[in-house]
């Protein structure tokens, strides 16, 4: 329950008449007799059935302080004083109510004691025209006295009807805990509480403070001011955190759980504008409330848009100051820079932040993620990912849980990898890249018959720099034209065929490698007297290399394979024996020129091991 009404209509006063707690905390707020932030008290109607009560601020000057609580509510208790009727914070949070969707409420006509029956038959009537065709038409209206407690048995009786006939917050969701308070508890450090718009949080659980990204340690709970070991959607939560000091935690920060989830700057958004504000001109400036967050934005009217008039609705981007944990269906609020007066709200499409060129039709798109099925929205953010999406950034961008969208992975619209990560990506999209990715190696064997394939590094950096090392394999095992040997990428059908005089080179360069023994010619000097141009001579040469024909030690130095194996046989008959570089040169009758690069090559091959300026034969 959430109470929502002008400054000193009786919010805190009913709250008390009811629970037998006083909301008002802060000592300003007692001296004062108005309430500043935001209080909680709590209510056992029935022994099923708990409220718990959030009592906001009617200043027009603490307004922000009413956003912060007013966003998990499920139940207003809409407060009009009836010696006063409807006053301008009346219609102010009336409208926040409406934009936020809040679906049902109680009206209170407080102070009934003072007027006559006369004026509250008059008072009733105002109300009842002022809620017409809102989701408070038809509430119960209910007088009532918190100095008499006259009214407050039928406000009860109404209060049970109206929580039994109330959605209740799902559990099974992502937990989500705005946070509306900070402090530090004798006896226990840094304690935090809000309203649990979703999911569950448990003692000893881990958490992240987003938008920071800190992860925290839940040392314990409590519910309702009641120890517990776990708290549910809809209740007033505190949870000690280990190892963090209260200012480091700020209003509108969220905790939810680690790495689930990523905070933004960017968010599409339908956007109503009030009947009673000024038109919004593209680039205002504007607060933005949503959860306990209040936040300094920019709203750009998305199609072209120059100007937003009272009581219309439009695709907006908000460009925030500062990051802020949000998901699609979030509501929102925003109000004028200055005065500071609420002009609309909405609610949160997209968090992507994509970029809209020209040529894109954001109003379209929006519309999908607004209106479509839940797979129509994910097909479209796969589409638009290019390389495919993981299941986790999935959650962030449509709210949805894990299991939904295995679901709806699982129906066959997309392409599904799920090692090492659950990704998804767009079927005609991966089609087409597999079937490109096949021509390139195509059109390599072409310009490059001699070679074996191309190398699998190559061809991703040259045909998808961008996708995922798993992606791009997905797509190779997907290509049945293709076939991946080791770092090699081949067509299938690609056999190496040497014409007559290619033949007649490879034997060339072969031989005068081998004639040479380990006092080896240049590689250039060979491939020359080859008989064939420079290219192929060089494609003939790496034929003999991955053969095994031909060792390559160095970038200048190759060797035919029957001299590096008597190297190894000479050195294999002096097992242990210790050498240096001079004894190395007396045994194969070479230059230093050759020595060292065939040495650094053995070691590299364990077959010497280098010891100081001496090796040893292992």
């Amino acid at each position: 329950m959430g109470t929502a009404g002008h400054i000193d209509h009786g919010k805190t006063a009913l709250v008390k008449a009811l629970t037998g707690i006083d909301a008002d905390r802060l000592e300003e707020e007692k001296r004062r007799g108005i309430t500043i932030d935001i209080g909680f008290a709590h209510l056992q109607l029935t022994p099923q059935l708990r409220l718990g009560f959030i009592d906001v601020p009617g200043h027009e000057r603490f307004v922000k302080n009413m956003l912060a609580g007013v966003g998990g509510i499920d139940l207003v208790l809409f407060v009009i004083a009836a010696e006063e009727s409807i006053k301008p914070q009346t219609r102010e949070h009336f409208d926040i109510c409406r934009l936020l969707r809040i679906s049902q409420g109680i009206v209170v006509l407080t102070k009934a004691d003072l007027v006559d029956r006369d004026i509250l038959d008059l008072v009733r009537l105002e109300v009842e025209e002022f809620v017409a065709r809102s989701f408070l038409a038809g509430a119960p209206i209910i007088p009532v006295s918190s100095t008499t407690g006259a009214g407050i048995s039928e406000l009860r009786a109404a209060l049970t009807e109206a929580a039994g006939n109330a959605a209740e917050k799902s559990a099974a969701g992502h937990f989500r805990l705005p946070i509306d308070r900070a402090f530090s508890a004798k006896g226990f450090g840094t304690v935090i509480t809000g309203t649990l718009i979703s999911g569950a949080v448990n003692r000893e659980e881990e958490v992240e403070l987003y938008p920071t990204g800190r992860r925290l340690r839940v040392r314990g709970v409590q519910v309702y001011g009641k120890p517990a070991d776990r708290a549910a959607a809809g209740q007033r939560t505190a949870l000690n955190l280990a190892d963090i000091e209260p200012s480091e935690i700020l209003r509108g920060m969220v905790l939810a759980p680690p790495g689930r989830f990523a905070a933004t700057r960017l968010l599409d958004c339908r956007l109503d504008l009030l009947p009673s504000a000024k038109p919004l001109k593209h680039r205002a400036p504007v607060h933005f409330h949503a959860g306990t967050a209040e936040i300094e934005a920019e709203v750009r009217l998305l199609g072209g848009a120059a100007v937003l008039q009272p009581g219309q609705s439009a695709v907006a981007r908000l460009v925030l100051k500062e990051p802020a944990l949000l998901l699609p269906g979030d509501r929102f609020i925003i109000r004028k820079f200055s005065p500071v007066v609420t002009i609309g709200g909405g609610v949160v499409l997209d968090t992507g932040g994509v970029r809209y060129r020209k040529a894109d039709d954001p109003l379209a798109r929006l519309k999908i993620l607004a209106e479509a099925p839940a797979a129509e929205r994910v097909a479209l953010l796969v589409r638009e990912s290019g390389y495919g999406i993981g299941l986790a950034q999935l959650v962030s961008r449509t709210g949805l849980s894990e299991k939904d969208l295995d679901a709806i992975a699982r129906a066959g619209a997309f392409v599904v990898i799920r090692q090492p990560q659950p990704w998804l990506i767009d079927r005609a999209w991966f089609q087409s890249a597999r079937d490109r990715i096949t021509a390139a190696v195509r059109e390599f064997h072409r310009k490059n018959p001699l070679q074996p394939g191309i190398a699998k590094q190559e061809l991703r950096g040259r045909e998808l720099p961008k996708a995922q090392p798993f992606v791009f394999d997905a797509l190779l095992g997907d290509a049945k034209d293709l076939a991946a040997e080791g770092e090699t990428v081949r067509l299938r059908t690609h056999r190496l065929v040497l014409q007559q005089d290619e033949e007649q080179a490879r034997t060339a360069i072969e031989r005068a490698f081998e004639q040479a023994g380990l006092a080896v010619p240049a590689v250039a000097e060979v491939l020359a007297k080859s008989g064939v141009e420079t290219a192929r001579a060089r494609s003939l040469l790496q034929i003999l290399i991955r053969d095994k024909r031909l060792v390559r030690v160095s970038e200048e130095l190759v060797f035919h394979h029957s001299a590096i194996a008597q190297l190894r046989a000479l050195l294999a008959a002096r097992k242990a024996e210790r050498f240096n570089v001079a004894a190395f040169k007396d045994w194969t009758g070479i230059s230093r020129k050759y020595a060292i690069p065939l040495l650094e090559y053995l070691d590299r091959e364990r077959v010497t091991r280098r010891e100081g300026d001496e090796r040893l034969v292992l």
